[in-house]
């Protein structure tokens, strides 16, 4: 099951003041599309991206008006229930046969108000971070728990002396990215430099909230380049300035102005 916590977020909910029933309501919207294994891998994490996105849309009562359940606080980050859990055993697909094999623990889990949104495979200092990738794309399949990433936004690799590698769902090996920000701060190693950066509380939901678009069957996030390019721009279109955003040739031009639009809107 995706949402490994679902009193979790029923809790949470409660905390915002949704009744029992709109949370019940809320969690089977959710739980419908995430474990609909008539869709594909993308088309329900897509449906799943949704509801956390605009909302879960119900109706308290037979003919009242819909209502809008959040199931999580975009405005107010540190106001939602962050949670991290190592090792969780996620059952395969392949039930009917019981086959352990197909039963999958990744080694760190995210989890904001109960659904999981992040997962993290952890590899020594002398392993690639290659195999944890490797690893994220089998757990990915069928056979596996391909439901598990139903709701998962986050798709991370990592080693102490390589740092830290992120993508999403279906993201190839060769798509997997690096983050790069100059800081003061002296971390231990390049993966605790990247988490740091990449985990905090709030980056971690704006970059859910507004740097992933579903392109044509093929789910993207974006680059460290394009989030400081479109943070400098957002600065300068609250003085109502104009401005340059100067990207060599590959470098996500065309999805920069995607997401500087959908912020705009």
């Amino acid at each position: 099951v995706p949402i490994a916590e679902p009193e979790r977020l029923k809790a949470w909910l409660a905390t915002q003041g949704v009744s029992d029933a709109l949370a019940a309501r809320a969690l089977f919207e959710l739980q419908k599309v995430a474990n609909d294994t008539s869709k594909s891998l993308y088309d329900r994490n897509h449906a799943v991206y949704r509801l956390l996105r605009y909302g879960v849309k119900v109706r308290p009562e037979a003919g009242e008006n819909t209502v809008t359940v959040w199931l999580v606080k975009w405005a107010d980050p540190l106001a939602n229930d962050f949670a991290v859990a190592e090792e969780v055993t996620v059952p395969g697909g392949d039930l009917v046969s019981g086959a352990k094999a197909s039963t999958k623990r990744p080694d760190v889990v995210l989890y904001v108000n109960g659904i999981a949104l992040g997962v993290l495979e952890l590899k020594r200092s002398t392993v690639s971070v290659s195999e944890g990738i490797r690893q994220n794309l089998d757990n990915q399949k069928k056979e596996f728990i391909q439901p598990f990433f139903s709701t998962m936004q986050w798709v991370m690799a990592g080693n102490d002396t390589q740092g830290l590698r992120y993508g999403t769902i279906e993201t190839p090996e060769k798509h997997y990215l690096e983050w790069k920000e100059d800081t003061d701060i002296t971390y231990e190693n390049p993966l605790h430099r990247h988490l740091a950066q990449l985990c905090n509380k709030s980056r971690f939901l704006e970059i859910i909230h507004d740097y992933i678009v579903f392109d044509s069957g093929i789910k993207k996030t974006c680059r460290h380049n394009q989030y400081f390019g479109i943070q400098a721009a957002k600065q300068h279109i609250a003085r109502r300035e104009g401005g340059i955003i100067w990207h060599t040739q590959g470098s996500g031009k065309s999805l920069t102005m995607v997401w500087l639009a959908k912020w705009i809107r």
